[in-house]
């Protein structure tokens, strides 16, 4: 695609921005944003206000309309406010996740074009780090959330941009300014976890986000009577699409919480909450929490709705938190590139271990290498097309284009249905992409930055079955002949058997890693091997190891979970 976000039609409409924000002109006095502890409540009335302010305030910035505006910080009611803004004044939304370095920030900033940076006080720290690394990125405009971060000459503090003089919406259409986004402009911009390379921007218009959210929502049979506890991050689908999107366009109350902690989820759903959206290592943790406190269990019985997403919900804890409170979890399928594609039904029969069927107005195809469509049960790549579909790649047309066939994307996902039209996920079409924690994690990007660590030769990361974390990433390293003997050296004193060893080791590669990249990228697991095994072309036989892994025929030492 190129690099133009709007499509210039006298045809396009404001309509989807206007379904959109509906709730802000309607639901006037119903509490939108819960944040914080005690609480802070704050009405769709008071939520509409404060967007026209921000982006009053915006308008004095000289941001051209189409302008990208990357944001680096945790959720928040400022977070909100400034995408809605971002949407009225026709710029482009580009969330990044809060747990990047300095290397993956910068390479997010220079891709979109970042014409401003919004972030807090954690994300100016990152900031100043990629300003240091790439000077051409150091004079960026940054809106600063935090009253009391310091303040230099290209920063602009949020609470200074609410004092603007807010003017009425110039179309007299609904309350949306003829500044915002059009349908099949470009309004929300994803970068992928980076799974095939560096991470791209994934282009989705006002249209394809609006529709495909309001499909499945509606198919949850959301509505203004719910309370929604949102512990997502808002850099990915799962929290900002669904959670925030799926929220205004049914006039929900949203508590957002700043992170996720199992007490604070069982106290917002005691508080009144009724749908909780999660991982499944955040499903894992909540069974952790009601082993220890299990009178915890008829608080979490009272909501309505648990769905997850972003990795396989194991069906042990399906079926432990069935047993436990009543529900059956609603599992779902999507990616930043087809939004919400797949997923279980709000009222019938959710399968363990399935994703469920097309949400309306999507399709899909599974199919095999011959390039035909598969028979039920067996697998094949997933295919898809519908209203949720990304305009394609920013800046990458040969990446676009290698991605559709004929119209349908080509999702890279091996996927079985069964007869009656039920979808099970099988897994990556390659071991280099591994699913952790519910992020989706690039293995060649560990390897190159464990191949710069002093003490490993070689390396192969792989994604190992866990109950905790969907997959454990573990290294499998050769080391440098010299790095032996200091590795034992540095070992426990107390240890002969070479596993003291090893951890150590384990402990410093996993720390080297957190050094450079986001720490859920940091091995978990270590194997120390004379070779790797390879094929007779001398490639890595990554599903050999992750096999010899599983049945134990590696030693692999651990960090606690």
């Amino acid at each position: 695609m190129s690099s133009s976000l709007s499509t210039p039609s006298d045809a396009v409409t404001h309509a989807a921005l206007r379904a959109l924000t509906r709730s802000l002109r309607e639901r006037r006095d119903a509490v939108a944003i819960r944040t914080g502890e005690p609480a802070r409540e704050v009405t769709y009335a008071e939520l509409a206000r404060l967007v026209a302010r921000h982006a009053a305030g915006l308008a004095g910035l000289g941001l051209a309309r189409g302008a990208r505006v990357a944001v680096l910080a945790s959720p928040r009611l400022e977070a909100v406010v400034g995408l809605l803004a971002h949407y009225q004044r026709g710029l482009v939304h580009v969330p990044i996740n809060t747990r990047y370095r300095a290397a993956e920030v910068a390479h997010i900033l220079a891709d979109s074009g970042a014409a401003a940076v919004v972030t807090d006080s954690a994300g100016l720290a990152v900031l100043d780090d990629v300003a240091r690394a790439h000077p051409d990125l150091a004079t960026l405009p940054r809106i600063q959330l935090d009253a009391e971060a310091p303040v230099t000459e290209r920063d602009h503090r949020f609470a200074d941009l609410m004092d603007a003089t807010v003017e009425e919406p110039a179309d007299g259409h609904g309350g949306v300014a003829a500044t915002a986004h059009r349908d099949d402009d470009v309004a929300l911009m994803i970068y992928t976890s980076g799974t095939t390379g560096r991470s791209k921007g994934v282009a989705l218009t006002m249209r394809a986000v609006v529709t495909a959210i309001d499909a499945l929502t509606t198919l949850w049979q959301w509505s203004s009577a719910d309370r929604l506890v949102l512990a997502l991050p808002l850099f990915h689908v799962h929290g900002l699409a669904i959670g925030i999107h799926g929220g205004l366009l049914h006039g929900l109350s949203v508590d957002l919480l700043p992170r996720f902690q199992a007490p604070a989820v069982v106290r917002a759903i005691e508080r009144g909450g009724t749908i909780f959206m999660g991982v499944p290592t955040m499903y894992r943790m909540l069974l952790d929490h009601l082993e220890a406190h299990p009178a915890d269990a008829a608080v979490l019985a009272r909501a309505r709705l648990y769905t997850a997403g972003s990795a396989a919900l194991p069906s042990a804890d399906f079926h432990t938190f069935e047993r436990l409170t009543g529900h059956r979890i609603l599992e779902r399928y999507g990616m930043s590139e087809t939004l919400l594609t797949l997923s279980n039904p709000g009222v019938g029969e959710r399968r363990p271990g399935s994703v469920g069927m097309p949400v309306p107005g999507f399709e899909i195809r599974v199919v095999g290498d011959d390039g035909r469509d598969c028979d039920a049960g067996q697998p094949g790549e997933l295919w898809v097309r519908g209203a949720g579909l990304m305009r394609g790649y920013w800046n990458q047309p040969e990446a676009t284009a290698a991605a559709f066939r004929d119209g349908w994307f080509m999702t890279g996902d091996v996927v079985a249905r069964d007869a009656d039209g039920y979808v099970r996920i099988l897994g990556r079409r390659s071991v280099d992409i591994i699913k952790s924690g519910g992020f989706k994690i690039s293995a060649r990007e560990i390897e190159e930055v464990l191949l710069a660590h002093p003490k490993v030769n070689e390396v192969a990361i792989v994604g190992v079955a866990d109950e905790r974390w969907g997959q454990r990433i573990v290294a499998a390293v050769v080391l440098e002949p010299s790095a032996t003997s200091t590795a034992v050296a540095d070992a426990e004193p107390a240890r002969d058997d070479g596993e003291g060893a090893d951890q150590a080791l384990l402990v410093e590669l996993s720390g080297y890693v957190a050094d450079h990249l986001a720490d859920y990228k940091k091995p978990r697991g270590l194997v120390v091997v004379d070779e790797l095994p390879r094929n007779a072309l001398g490639k890595i036989q990554k599903a050999r190891l992750i096999d010899e892994l599983e049945r134990g025929a590696r030693t692999c030492v651990a960090l606690p979970s």
